[in-house]
């Protein structure tokens, strides 16, 4: 059976399983819409979180990211497994003991005012906006490589198949579709992996087989290998980084710090019943999680290899299928410069003639690898299931902001709970199509976005969230100020630099030699400075405000032995 029916198969039976989850379980209450009702299980909960936090950019992206960028892609590896450990740790357990519905919902409280909440509305509204835009183009591309439907058509099916389960079953339909879409999509990333592995080394367990020899006899490691064939075209060799440290710090906090302040995923920890469900369930999610990252890197390894040894000074006309397949989505293309009909792939830009999308890495080693026809299907429903489970909660996030933060606590407080899940629906709806729009008719800048989501909630939320927790004195004002500052400053420098607004820049133009990537670093420093700087000139927060601060770093029961 072809890799087209295969794939009408395994993604038919994935959306059948995600639109049946969400009628068994659609969300009757606003508390349901929002939190799942906040009774969810720390295992349901831990493989949400972990297939919310895993989208498109951890599967298809990263391994590709890293395939080309060798040992300077490490960073993300690093970034977003350390930015999950520190939600773990700092933000998961004291944010469910405070109780609300979103990060927003957190900030107007916490700060005791409006325009705090305004403000965090729109940080998030950014936020969301910026990341769901890259997850529905992800959609049209896995639909217009294996469906070979056209690229819009993709991402209008992406759309209908997320309505129906964002807006029906809210937080309690996308918690339980998300649970199938875990399970879906580490299937989908490690049986490849798992096979690619045993045909190159011999070692049926990748994290350690693309460290081994390669099982050709010859003894020579994989890494050797790969190294000798990027110095003989000319690359770096693979495990060589060339970013400098600095960068290679700042990019690695923008995401630690990026990844702790995503409110699709922070928003995960308000759905379970205790705060020792929430230190449980951020656990678990970190197994979870680490199956697909401690993968990645081998992944990317043998994508690399086996992309140069396939096509690097073969003859155009005697390309595989999977070449000219991918060719027809424009993520690989080929001119031949010199007229010599071999494919010259090359570091030297101007004799180079081969150009792929890192993107499309993950999504074609199998074919590469020549793996049976069902494992390429398989990988296309787990890149589905990725973009899908984090759109459907970042959509999430876009609706509650707008009906609870916006409609709810600001425009009309005696709206009933009934209005309340009509807009909440209605923005839904809405945001969908605007994220199908993006999706459709992307900006030029889509590849760069993820970086800039990152930068953007490092910039915006975090600050404001660790001193709101741990800081009984931080006010409003320090809180507004510092979120501000932070947000417009890391718009500024993305413009600047990735877009070429404000006059443009260049690589020898970036302030302390830190990428556009890294920025968020510096501007997350800078809401720290002028948060607290502002604190100190205006006035203390309530007194009731302060001791709720004191409350939410109590540890549950905490005391009780005294009491009896």
């Amino acid at each position: 059976m072809g890799v087209q029916n295969w794939t009408y198969i395994l993604v038919g039976i994935t959306f059948a399983l995600y639109i049946g989850i969400a009628i068994w379980s659609r969300a009757g209450s606003t508390k349901e819409f929002y939190v799942a009702g906040g009774g969810v299980s720390p295992l349901a909960n831990g493989m949400a979180t972990a297939a919310d936090w895993m989208s498109a950019a951890s599967f298809i992206s990263m391994a590709g990211i890293i395939s080309f960028a060798g040992y300077d892609g490490s960073v993300y590896l690093m970034g977003w497994t350390g930015g999950y450990v520190l939600l773990a740790l700092l933000l998961a357990p004291y944010l469910r003991k405070f109780g609300k519905f979103t990060v927003p919902d957190f900030i107007g409280d916490r700060y005791y005012s409006k325009t705090a909440r305004f403000v965090g509305v729109i940080c998030a509204l950014l936020v969301s906006f910026t990341y769901v835009a890259g997850q529905m183009r992800g959609v049209g591309l896995v639909f217009s490589r294996f469906l070979e439907v056209d690229i819009n058509t993709g991402v209008i099916i992406g759309m209908i198949i997320v309505l129906f389960y964002a807006v029906l079953g809210g937080m309690k339909g996308i918690t339980y579709t998300q649970v199938a879409q875990y399970c879906v999509l580490i299937f989908a990333f490690m049986v490849p992996a798992i096979f690619i592995s045993i045909q190159m080394t011999g070692n049926p367990i990748p994290q350690l087989g693309f460290g081994s020899t390669i099982a050709d006899g010859s003894g020579t490691y994989l890494l050797d290998k790969l190294d000798g064939l990027s110095t003989d075209l000319g690359f770096a060799e693979y495990t060589e980084g060339s970013k400098s440290l600095v960068d290679v710090f700042a990019i690695t906090l923008a995401l630690m710090v990026g990844t702790a302040g995503l409110p699709h995923v922070i928003v995960r920890f308000f759905t379970v019943k205790r705060v020792k469900d929430a230190r449980k369930s951020a656990g678990l999610a970190l197994l979870l999680i680490v199956i697909l990252y401690t993968a990645a890197p081998a992944v990317s390894v043998f994508a690399r290899t086996n992309m140069i040894e396939t096509v690097s000074n073969k003859p155009y006309n005697k390309m595989p299928e999977w070449f000219k397949k991918w060719e027809t989505t424009g993520l690989i293309s080929f001119t031949d410069k010199n007229n010599d009909g071999l494919v010259q792939y090359v570091a030297n830009e101007t004799k180079n003639e081969l150009v792929v999308d890192r993107d499309i890495m993950v999504l074609a080693n199998p074919e590469i690898a020549q793996l049976p026809n069902w494992v390429i299907a398989l990988v296309a429903a787990g890149a589905l299931a990725a973009a899908l489970s984090t759109a459907a909660g970042l959509l999430l996030v876009i609706s509650a902001s707008v009906s609870h933060d916006l409609i709810k606590k600001m425009i009309n407080p005696k709206i009933s709970e009934k209005g309340e899940l009509v807009a909440a629906r209605l923005s839904a709806v809405v945001a969908v199509c605007v994220a199908g729009y993006f999706g459709i008719n992307p900006p030029g800048f889509v590849a760069a976005t993820v970086a800039l989501a990152f930068g953007l909630a490092a910039a915006s939320f975090f600050p404001a969230i660790i001193l709101g927790i741990f800081y009984k004195k931080m006010n409003k004002e320090g809180a507004i100020a510092g979120m501000v500052v932070g947000i417009l400053s890391m718009l500024f420098y993305m413009t600047k630099f990735k877009f070429g607004w404000f006059g443009g820049g260049t690589k020898t133009n970036w302030w302390f030699g830190i990428s556009p990537e890294g920025f968020g670093t510096v501007a997350m420093m800078l809401n720290f400075i002028v948060s607290i700087v502002v604190m100190k000139f205006t006035k203390a927060p309530p007194k009731d405000v302060q001791d709720i601060v004191e409350n939410i770093r109590i540890p549950s029961g905490a005391g009780e032995a005294v009491n009896h």
